[in-house]
């Protein structure tokens, strides 16, 4: 009977792991970017149970235990064996602001922080009094050959991430048009932004402000190029790829769960407790 109490206490353990998640995944439902967690669980192995003698002696009908009958499997409960991003794309929202920028793609935009170079798919961006476009926390976005100073704010970036100095779209189509303050000047090439990808994104490690780091086991980041680079959308942001009625729906489900474990705890210890006052005292 002992052992119910560790399977249910197993159980309450990993439910309280999803709860964590899916509280995170609601908190961060409105971040720029983000992407949502689940916990993954995997169950302890299963132990096959056989019938015995009354007395607990095996019973060995044709001289071997594998040929005993078989009564079920019993299990020893579960653990929490990672907790998985999920790398949807989010869902396109309209800012017309020229500093906003979305991939519509996989990938990740790069930028500069004092720990090192960082990936992320929050682009709400600004510029510094230095002329640097910068995350809210000033962290230096960067492109290909560093991190992109703009002179004016007059810049536009097209869907391969080049970004363009003294120049607009054309107001028919995509078309680059050189214009800087009502006066005709030379389209200058600035830089393309630094976009990457890594081979095995599930393991990279979450940071704070919307940022990945690669690890050992995700592998490098490397520079996208040609048809894999995603499509970059400015005056766009990335919203998170969380639906808050399916996280809600998950937390009642895993509340019943983490319910149902306290109450085979709760039995479990009830007759425990007869054991000992009844059984064993008689």
């Amino acid at each position: 009977m002992v052992r119910g109490l560790y399977t249910g206490a197993s159980g309450m353990n990993a439910q309280q792991h999803r709860l964590d998640t899916i509280a995170n995944n609601l908190a961060n439902v409105d971040l720029n970017g983000y992407k949502r967690d689940t916990t993954i669980t995997k169950a302890f192995p299963e132990l096959l149970m056989r019938r015995m003698n009354d007395d607990g002696v095996y019973v060995f009908p044709i001289g071997s235990v594998d040929t005993m009958p078989i009564v079920g499997r019993l299990g020893t409960g579960v653990e929490v064996n990672e907790v998985y991003t999920v790398f949807e794309q989010g869902a396109m929202k309209q800012t017309e602001n020229d500093f906003d920028l979305a991939l519509e793609g996989q990938g990740f935009l790069t930028v500069q922080t004092a720990q090192g170079e960082r990936l992320t798919r929050n682009g709400a961006f600004l510029v510094d009094v230095d002329g640097y476009l910068v995350t809210k926390n000033g962290d230096k976005v960067l492109g290909e050959e560093g991190p992109i100073k703009l002179k004016k704010n007059n810049f536009v970036i097209d869907e391969d991430g080049t970004v363009w100095q003294n120049a607009a779209f054309a107001a028919d189509d995509r078309r680059l048009v050189s214009m800087q303050e009502n006066q005709w000047e030379a389209i200058e090439r600035v830089d393309r932004l630094k976009i990457v990808d890594v081979k095995r994104k599930r393991y990279l490690s979450k940071e704070g402000n919307s940022f990945w780091r690669t690890t050992d086991e995700s592998g490098e980041a490397v520079v996208l190029d040609g048809s894999v680079r995603p499509k970059v959308r400015q005056g766009f942001l990335e919203g998170a790829n969380v639906n808050a009625v399916t996280e809600m729906v998950e937390m009642i489900e895993v509340n019943r769960a983490y319910d149902a474990n306290q109450r085979t705890i709760q039995t479990e210890d009830s007759l425990i407790g007869k054991l000992w006052n009844e059984v064993v005292k008689v």
